[in-house]
Formats: structure tokens, C-alpha cells, sequence
């Protein structure tokens, strides 16, 4: 960009961040793209690290998402390298070769097998990653490795993000302390499947990978693959976690274990937390929006009736507007090819209800609605009032900034 963005009304400060046993990052210049910023991020691993992953459905991914897929047949990691400014996207064997020399490179540097470094990148699409600049800033990336490197490893992976984002837990398993951190990116480009960003969690638990990705899928179903911003899945979106083994909690085998309870919850509401962040950083943003639809005939279902509300301009821009046009929710709902019926469907806005079995509430009272609509937080609720099934969705509005930040994003 040109100059920087404004950040965002919704911007969330960082927490008070810690380090996680067995893992050092560091953040450096490569000139990748920007200028006079980090645009590069090293995280180091001790051996023996587990690693898990999820990635886009895009049907055309980056080559460091083909690349991840890949390492994650054997189950270690000793590094994670992370770019800013090009996604090494629709680049051909070039892309490729891009990460086969990357993954080289620090490969040799942390003594290392090239399957055990995870690669990422973000930003323009279709331009050839300048791989030789990243591998001249590998040695200072080295140098540079803290344990205390997390906030700025978060700053280094941003692209039109306006602030980094990163939650903490701590908690037990089975008496044993571990903790649990975590960075993301994210601001457009951000859809379902797995909703596009790049976000990386640490933990210092001693757990095998069929366990971590058991928790990561299921965590990731609850908290990225519900948000929405514009309705577009990127071609790189990236979730991993890695488990360094450090805590020497009591052996864990099964998702189901009693043991793992407390620690099921807090990723999950970690997970939750830096995905809210993405939204709150939605390009162009003013107003966090949570969509709840109860009554539908499968909790499937529910999930696509809340993603059409949510991405639905007409709505989107009457939120922006700070206009409680609840017509506009209706047709979203009936558009979704859901099972829908107009006299069974009821609409609520910040908590008071608007429509009731297919009409207006009688005496309905607007003034309430008008409040909240000019708050900060918006929150619809829908239900069909034809079986069970239940889902939670969150957007943003949908401003003119949308457009100034994405028709000048090459510039």
C-alpha cells in the first residue's frame, strides 16, 4: 500500500504474551515486497516437535500449501517459515522451486531434514517469489531467534491487516501445567474452508498428531471456518499448530480423554478468539457482526443459511448504513436454497424481535433496534421454526473502505 491503513475501529491490543518451551521465532527485513518494515518470520521448533495442519479447499492453492500438505506425512517440525507480500501463488514449477530452495536453505541452517521446515506465504498473487531475498535474510532470521519473538513474529506476517492479532491460554492436562499461544493474519479474502488467513498455535503438551489434528479440525470447524468477510476462500489459507512436548503431561492417546478436557476448551476459545480478530480486521470495517440461526431442519443447514446473511452485500451494506432493514435478512435466508418457510420464520436484531411466524411483531417498537444498530457489536438472530438445527456465523459490515483497500492493493 501506499501509505499505511488506519486502524481498524474494532482492533483488539495485544495480551500479555509469554514463551512456549522449545520454541524461538524471530521477524526480519527481506524487501520481499514492502519497504521499511518485517516481512519475514522464523520460528524455530526443538526436535521431537509434532505438527498438525489445516488448509484451503481452494481448488488453486499456493505452492507452500501443496508444500505443508506434503511435510505433514511425517508427523515432526523443526521450523516454520512465513512470508509477507507474495503468496507464491499461480506460479507454477517456478513456486516449486521457490520452496524447495527456501525449505534448503533453512533447512541447512537448523541442521535439519527440508521435510521438517513449514512454508508459508501471503500477499499478491501470481508474481514470482523472490526466494533469493528470503534466503539472504535466513541467517539473520537465525540470529535474531527469541523465545520472547512472539509479537513481533505477529507484526511480520501481516499484509493489509491493521494490527496483529494473538491469544494466550493457560491451563493443565492431567495436573500438568501446559500453555498454549498463538498468532494470525487476516483481513480480506476470508471465507469458509478454511477461512483465509494464516494462524499459527504453539503449545508446550506432549501429544501425538492424530490427537492434534483431531483438536485443530474440530477446533478450526467452531471458530475459522465460521467467519466471513467478503465471501472469497483464499488460496492460502493455513492453520497449524505444534505441540513441542516440553510440558511432560501424563501420556495422551484419545481425543476423548478426561485429561484433555481443559485443554480441548481453551484452544478452541483461543481458536475463536484470533478468528473474531480477523473479522475485527476485515478491510474497510466498522461493525462486528454475530448471526445466529436456531429452528433449522440440520445444524448443516443452519451453517448455510448464517454464511448467505453473513455474506450477503444487501445486508451487509444496511449494517454499514447503520439501517435495520430486517427485510434484508429474510431474503438472505430465503435465497440460501435452505428449507425455509416464510410463516414459521422469526427475525431479531440486538436481542428484540422484529418478525414473528412470518409478520411484523404487532406494536413492534424500532427505537431499541436503532440503539444497537449504531453500536459496535450487531447481532442477528433467525429462527426457522422447523427442527433443531443450530449455527453461529460472524461478519463485518461492508464500507467503502473494502473498496479503496482492494482496488489499490497492487499498488
Amino acid at each position: 500500500m501506499a501509505k499505511p491503513l488506519p486502524v481498524s475501529p474494532l482492533a483488539r491490543p495485544l495480551p500479555d504474551l509469554a514463551t512456549i518451551a522449545g520454541v524461538r521465532l524471530s521477524a526480519v527485513a527481506a524487501g520481499i515486497r514492502y519497504q521499511g518494515r518485517t516481512d519475514l518470520m522464523l520460528a524455530e521448533f526443538v526436535p521431537g516437535t509434532v505438527a498438525a495442519g489445516v488448509y484451503t479447499k481452494n481448488a488453486c492453492p499456493g505452492a507452500p500449501v501443496l508444500w505443508c500438505r506434503s511435510a505433514l506425512t511425517t508427523p515432526y517440525a523443526r521450523a516454520l517459515l512465513v512470508n509477507a507480500g507474495n503468496a507464491n501463488v499461480f506460479t507454477g514449477r517456478a513456486g516449486m522451486q521457490a520452496c524447495e530452495d527456501c525449505a534448503d536453505a533453512t533447512a541447512q541452517l537448523l541442521d535439519c531434514p527440508p521435510q521438517d521446515v513449514f512454508l508459508a506465504s501471503t500477499g499478491v498473487i501470481g508474481e514470482k517469489l523472490p526466494q533469493d531475498r528470503i534466503i539472504a535474510a535466513l541467517p539473520a532470521a537465525k540470529a535474531g531467534l527469541s523465545e520472547d519473538g512472539w509479537a513481533n513474529a505477529a507484526c511480520a506476517i501481516m499484509t493489509t491487516d491493521t494490527f496483529p492479532k494473538a491469544a494466550r491460554r493457560d491451563v493443565t492436562i492431567g495436573g500438568t501445567p501446559v500453555r498454549i499461544q498463538g498468532i494470525a493474519k487476516g483481513s480480506g479474502m476470508v471465507a469458509p474452508d478454511m477461512a483465509t488467513m494464516l494462524a499459527y498455535v504453539a503449545t508446550d503438551a506432549r501429544l501425538p498428531q492424530d490427537v492434534l489434528q483431531s483438536l485443530l479440525a474440530s477446533g478450526c470447524a467452531q471458530s475459522f471456518n465460521s467467519i466471513t468477510v467478503d465471501s472469497d476462500t483464499s488460496t492460502s489459507d493455513m492453520l497449524m499448530i505444534f505441540a513441542t512436548g516440553q510440558a511432560d503431561n501424563p501420556e495422551i492417546d484419545d481425543v476423548s480423554d478426561p485429561a484433555l478436557a481443559e485443554f480441548t476448551l481453551a484452544l478452541n476459545d483461543l481458536l475463536l478468539e484470533l478468528a473474531l480478530m480477523v473479522v475485527r480486521d476485515g478491510e474497510g470495517a466498522t461493525k462486528l457482526v454475530r448471526i445466529a440461526v436456531t429452528g433449522a431442519e440440520s445444524n448443516f443447514s443452519a451453517h448455510r443459511i448464517a454464511l448467505c446473511i453473513a455474506n450477503s452485500p444487501l445486508v451487509k451494506t444496511a449494517i454499514a448504513g447503520e439501517d435495520a432493514n430486517w427485510g434484508r435478512v429474510v431474503m438472505a435466508v430465503g435465497k440460501s436454497g435452505e428449507p425455509a418457510d416464510r410463516d414459521r420464520l422469526s427475525v431479531a436484531i440486538g436481542g428484540t424481535w422484529i418478525a414473528k411466524d412470518g409478520g411484523v411483531v404487532e406494536n413492534y417498537d424500532e427505537a431499541p433496534v436503532v440503539a444497537h444498530m449504531k453500536g459496535q457489536e450487531i447481532e442477528i438472530a433467525v429462527d426457522l421454526g422447523l427442527g433443531d438445527g443450530q449455527a453461529r456465523v460472524w461478519t463485518c459490515d461492508l464500507t467503502h473502505g473494502y473498496i479503496d483497500i482492494n482496488g489499490s492493493y497492487r499498488s
